[in-house]
Parts: C-alpha cells; sequence; structure tokens
C-alpha cells in the first residue's frame, strides 16, 4: 500500500469522527442547557439514538454481505450514498426549532437518524481494511493511519464545536464565585438567555454544524478518488459465501472474538462517560467552565501525537501488552475529582488522551488478527468479514447507550436543573462519579478479560503463515 493510499483511507472516516466528538463532548450538554429539555428526556434521546445506530450494524452487515461488487467495489457505494443523507440529518439534530413542546420527537427522531446513517458508512468503512491488503502488516499500518486520522478528526470535531459555541455556554455572573452558603435565589438563577433567542444560540450552533457537514463532502471525495477496493482477496475460488445468519452464529461462537469485544466494550463504555460527562463535569463540579474547551482540546491533541507510539509500542510488545495503557487515566482522573485544580486538570486530560488512544486503535488493530484465525478455522468460506465488524460495533454502541442512559438517568434522579450556575450537591457526586468511578471500574474489569485472549505475536505469526500456504 502506498503512503498516499493509506492518507486517503484514513481521511475517509474522519468526518464520522469530526461529528461524533461534537456530538459526543456537547450534545448532552446541548440538549440540557440550550434546548432545555429534562435529563430523563436527554437519557431517552442519548440512548435511544444510540440503540437506532446499534440495531442498524447487523441490518448494514446483512445487506452489505448480500451486495453484488460493481465498478467501484462492493462496499464504497454504501459509503458514496449515505453521506449526503448523514449531512443532513447532523445538520438539524443541532436545530432550535421553533415550538417547545415536540422538541423531544424532534432532537429523538434527527438523532436516530444520525446514528444508523453513520452505521451504513462505519461497518463498510471499517471492512473496507481486511480488502486492501493481505498482508497483517499492511494490514496494522493501515489502521495506524486511519485511527491517527480519527483521532485528529475527534480533535477538529471537539475543537471546532468547542471554540464556535463556548459562548453559549459561558455566563458572566456564573464566573463569579459566590459565598459558601449559597441561596436559593442563585441556585434559581438562569445562567444562559432564553434559549429561543436566535442569536445567541441557534446561529451559532447552525454555523458549527454546517462547517462539519462540509468536512463530511470533503472526507468522502477523498476516500473515493484514493482508495482502490479489491475484490474479497482472501477468498479462493472454489469458496462460498456463509450465510448471514449462519456466520453471525459462527462469530458469537469464536473464543478471541466474544473475549475482545466483551473486553473492548467495557472499556468503549468507559471512555463514552467520560466524553459525554466531561464538559458537565468541567462546567458544574470542578468550577472550570472557562477552560473546558481547551482541556478537551488537550485531551484529543494527546491522543493524536502519541498514535505512532503505539503502533511502535504494539509491534514492539505486542497487542496485549499495550492495552495497559488504556488503564494509565484510572488515578488521574480519581485525581481529578478528589482535587479539582487547573493545573491538575490539564495533566489528566494529556493522559487521559494517551489512554484513548490505546483504546481507540487496540480493538481495530486486533479484529483483523480475530477474522484471520476465524479464517484459518473455516478455509472455505467468505463474506464473513462485515459480519465480524458489525457486530463488534453492534454491542459497542449498544454498551456505550446503556452507560449513556444511565448517566443522564442519574442526572435527573439527583435533581439537576438546566440553565442554573450551580447545581445541588447530589449532582456534582453524581458527576464525579461519572467521570471517576464508575470508568475506573469498567476499564479494570474489561482489562481482565483481556487478560484471556488468546491470540498472542507468535499465533498471529503462525496463522499468517498458514493462510499463506492455503492461498
Amino acid at each position: 500500500l502506498s503512503i498516499c493510499g493509506k492518507l486517503c483511507y484514513a481521511i475517509g472516516g474522519a468526518p464520522n469522527q469530526v461529528a461524533g466528538s461534537a456530538a459526543a463532548f456537547f450534545l448532552q450538554i446541548y440538549l440540557l442547557d440550550i434546548a432545555h429539555i429534562t435529563p430523563f428526556h436527554a437519557s431517552l434521546v442519548l440512548f435511544i439514538g444510540k440503540a437506532s445506530g446499534a440495531v442498524t450494524d447487523p441490518v448494514a452487515g446483512f445487506f452489505i454481505s448480500k451486495s453484488r461488487w460493481t465498478k467501484i467495489g462492493r462496499l464504497m457505494p454504501w459509503m458514496l450514498a449515505c453521506t449526503p443523507f448523514t449531512v443532513v440529518s447532523y445538520f438539524f439534530m443541532w436545530y432550535l426549532p421553533p415550538f417547545v413542546s415536540g422538541r423531544v420527537a424532534w432532537y429523538l427522531t434527527f438523532y436516530c437518524l444520525f446514528q444508523a446513517l453513520t452505521t451504513l458508512f462505519q461497518v463498510p468503512y471499517s471492512a473496507l481494511t481486511m480488502f486492501l491488503s493481505t498482508d497483517q502488516k499492511e494490514r496494522d499500518s493501515a489502521t495506524a493511519y486511519r485511527m491517527t486520522m480519527e483521532v485528529l478528526g475527534t480533535l477538529i470535531g471537539a475543537a471546532l464545536q468547542g471554540q464556535i459555541v463556548a459562548s453559549a455556554h459561558v455566563s458572566h455572573h456564573c464566573t463569579v464565585n459566590p459565598p459558601v452558603n449559597t441561596t436559593d435565589s442563585w441556585h434559581d438563577t438562569p445562567s444562559f438567555p432564553d434559549p429561543s433567542d436566535p442569536l445567541s444560540h441557534q446561529v451559532i450552533y447552525m454555523i458549527a454544524a454546517g462547517v462539519i457537514g462540509g468536512v463530511y463532502l470533503l472526507g468522502i471525495v477523498t476516500l473515493f478518488l484514493g482508495v482502490k477496493e479489491k475484490d474479497d482477496p482472501y477468498a479462493l475460488n472454489s469458496d462460498r459465501a456463509i450465510p448471514f445468519c449462519k456466520g453471525l452464529g459462527l462469530t458469537m461462537k469464536h473464543g478471541p472474538y466474544v473475549k475482545l469485544t466483551a473486553s473492548f466494550l467495557l472499556i468503549s463504555t468507559a471512555v463514552q462517560l467520560e466524553q459525554s460527562n466531561f464538559v458537565l463535569f468541567c462546567t458544574h463540579a470542578a468550577d472550570l467552565r472557562n477552560h473546558f474547551q481547551y482541556l478537551v482540546v488537550t485531551i484529543l491533541v494527546s491522543a493524536a501525537v502519541s498514535i505512532p507510539f503505539w503502533q511502535k509500542f504494539l509491534q514492539r510488545f505486542g497487542k496485549k501488552c499495550a492495552a495497559c495503557g488504556v488503564s494509565w487515566m484510572i488515578p488521574f482522573a480519581v485525581m481529578l475529582v478528589t482535587i479539582p485544580n487547573l493545573i491538575l486538570a490539564y495533566f489528566v486530560a494529556f493522559i487521559s488522551g494517551l489512554s484513548i488512544a490505546a483504546s481507540l486503535l487496540l480493538p481495530w488493530s486486533m479484529l483483523p488478527d480475530v477474522v484471520d484465525n476465524f479464517r484459518l478455522q473455516n478455509p472455505h468460506g467468505k463474506g464473513h468479514e462485515t459480519i465480524f465488524y458489525s457486530s463488534y460495533v453492534f454491542f459497542t454502541k449498544m454498551s456505550a447507550g446503556i452507560g449513556l442512559g444511565i448517566s443522564a438517568a442519574g442526572l435527573e434522579f439527583t435533581g439537576y436543573k438546566p440553565g442554573i450556575c450551580r447545581q445541588s450537591n447530589d449532582v456534582i457526586l453524581t458527576l464525579k462519579i461519572l467521570i471517576g468511578a464508575v470508568p475506573a471500574i469498567l476499564i479494570l474489569v474489561g482489562l481482565f478479560i483481556l487478560l484471556f485472549y488468546p491470540i498472542t505475536e507468535e499465533s498471529r505469526k503462525e496463522t499468517k503463515l498458514a493462510l499463506e500456504v492455503l492461498r
């Protein structure tokens, strides 16, 4: 694979991360403090939206596996077709409708559409890794390029959204430190203007959505022009396509895949909880409301620059060994919760970026090894790649949706009130638990499961040799 080809492949996936990052960091606080819907309804929007994207994964995998080869490939037409609709749904997801009573239905509809459409893009895009090269090192290299660009996309999305919409989340009278014995009038003072004011909110969020929509179009054009999809380079002429339902059953029984998926669905849920609650934590629990956009950028810059380091690390010490880096964020996140200091916050943001980079790179680097292992055990079947990728994304999205729904419901239960300067002590404690304790437990359990993952560096080499002999 040429460097240009790897770059074009990587750039193609970046827009999904740009939009996903903006939504992950800012959608919850947007729904609560700008759209002024209740935390319970926000939890419904987040959970049902994630669930709709998760349900779309196996459906997308089924139809993609049935697709016929065309002049531009089998996967590329799906990515080209869904991109314009994704842009439209993303734009309206940030639109503040003039009516109030139907806002929950509005955001639920367009968030579900956005999640479903991004799935229709992500499943063929991630499976495309297996159709670029048969060489493990080349696939790992392409995955490293992809993850570097996706983290940069996450950085661009959070930075663009953060810088454009930051003014909608800053109120001058909330920056003044209140007396210790806070009065009820302080709690009941709205920190933001009326959300129906188009100049203060609607225009700002429309500008951000329009810019990110333009990034989508740029990414898909680069992918289409720069990447050539190969027609199943693994298959022998005598191979027959595995029926989707049978392939799904075989996938769920494949030990390495089950262990990898169980481990990283817990780890990815922990990262999603950190992302979705970080801005709320900085705003309401750590008195860092004027720094949250810079802390988010610090996390993502750290993640972006550390991807090449992790790629070298896993090549030298192995992929299972590199998983230890995911745990680095735990002690520092706990420190930030207990000592909300500005300097410490930036240090925690830097370390968290290193851990997030490892959690992003490893599963996508390990999944092709699982597919190769499955191919070796089922040597005369083909078409199972999209089944592996779609079901993996299904489980991670579903677990993340459940985690986000529970976290938003927890804020509702403890009495979160949109648009006030200071939340109650119960809300602050809930945010600390969602940032510190819950992700720590999920990561530790996920890493424990990964200890039983059977594919080692030696077995990878044996599988590669055996597949070369088979071909």
